[in-house]
């Protein structure tokens, strides 16, 4: 059976040797917010553009069925810092839509 982990795209600026290191700090509080929707429903993207320069950018996409895709941006030029930065911001953007759509229950 999969994972939320098994869904997540790494492009080719990462290592091999860094996923590990990634699933470790992306998934944990976030894995758990995305616990609403199975697994088949959640497709997640890390990229970064630029590496190792100034303008360094990592992006965190993600597409639920049925919900407007999300994208969480860091500049932070470390990497770690960066995957930390996406990861609460999408955390966040998935708490806002989850809010909004408890609420609209409610009324």
């Amino acid at each position: 059976m999969p994972t939320i982990q098994d869904r997540l795209r790494l492009v080719p600026e990462f290592r091999s040797d860094e996923r590990d290191g990634i699933l470790g700090v992306l998934f944990g509080r976030l894995e758990r917010r995305l616990s609403h929707w199975t697994p088949e429903q959640v497709e997640l993207e890390l990229s970064v553009k630029e590496r190792d320069r100034p303008g360094q950018r990592t992006v965190l996409e993600c597409w639920i069925s049925g919900v407007p895709r999300m994208v969480a941006t860091s500049t932070e030029t470390d990497l770690d810092h960066a995957v930390i930065e996406v990861r609460d911001d999408l955390f966040r953007q998935l708490n806002r839509y989850v809010t909004r759509r408890e609420d609209s229950r409610r009324d």
